[in-house]
């Protein structure tokens, strides 16, 4: 069956671009995450007014709030856990696989290095509690899905300056697209960390612009390093370096 992006940000566009798969975006398509009750529209099929089929075997949730260090519970509640939530008892209903996006700012206070099966520990906002909410949902409750973590940067790098001390897997947006789309095609199921070998902010920015460097503000996270062994394994890429290689 076919397969459908939720969100068309960077991610989801990037997604869109690589595959063709069908996208919707509230801007484009008016498709309301935070609705659930929109959810019938866009991903059934129906005849003479009647529910046939689902449309898609495949939902890839791209949407999330990602102000990551606003102060506004209610924003990140509706998006990131509540309507993750109401989209996994969807999809179980009507037998969809859900590919939900997460993050590696669930590991800002876990172990270095951290894998699938250490504990996720968010750090101390809102963004990252919520996505450390959803996660657990999708884990308890999805009778079939997938959960990327890791970030994703825009490239060319858009700003002027970039950070020295925050250490992670992150990548420019083309690079983890290639990798989440590999787990999809290869119909993998469970929670995967995505990403390359380890860097800094600044030393993945120098790649493709001239960037001053600095050190990050006050409460972002230096640490959100991930083992990406389960990623390797499954996909059998030996160009993913591993993520204890030196900096």
């Amino acid at each position: 069956m076919k397969t459908v992006i939720l969100g068309n940000g960077l991610l989801g566009s990037s997604l869109h671009k690589l595959t063709g798969w069908d996208i919707l975006s509230r801007s484009q398509d008016d498709f309301d995450i935070t609705k659930p009750e929109l959810y019938s529209k866009f991903l059934l099929e129906y005849f003479e007014g009647s529910i046939i089929t689902a449309k898609y075997g495949t939902v890839v949730n791209c949407i999330a709030n990602t102000d990551t260090y606003s102060k506004s519970r209610q924003d990140h509640w509706s998006t990131n856990y509540k309507a993750v939530a109401e989209l996994v008892d969807f999809c179980n209903l009507y037998g969809i696989k859900l590919v939900h996006i997460s993050s590696d700012y669930v590991y800002s206070n876990s172990v270095e290095n951290a894998s699938e099966e250490d504990i996720p520990v968010h750090g101390r906002n809102w963004y990252s509690y919520t996505k450390v909410l959803a996660d657990a949902y999708i884990e308890l409750k999805s009778e079939s899905y997938l959960v990327c973590r890791g970030t994703h940067k825009p490239s060319p790098f858009p700003y002027s300056k970039a950070w020295i001390n925050q250490v992670g897997n992150f990548d420019y947006v083309d690079t983890i697209s290639t990798y989440i789309v590999a787990l999809i095609r290869k119909e993998a199921t469970g929670t995967y960390n995505v990403g390359t070998e380890l860097k800094t902010v600044y030393s993945l920015a120098s790649k493709t612009s001239s960037v001053i460097p600095v050190l990050c503000p006050e409460g972002v996270p230096t640490n959100t390093t991930m083992n990406l062994t389960k990623l390797n394994t499954s996909l059998n890429e030996n160009k993913i370096v591993s993520s204890n290689t030196t900096l």
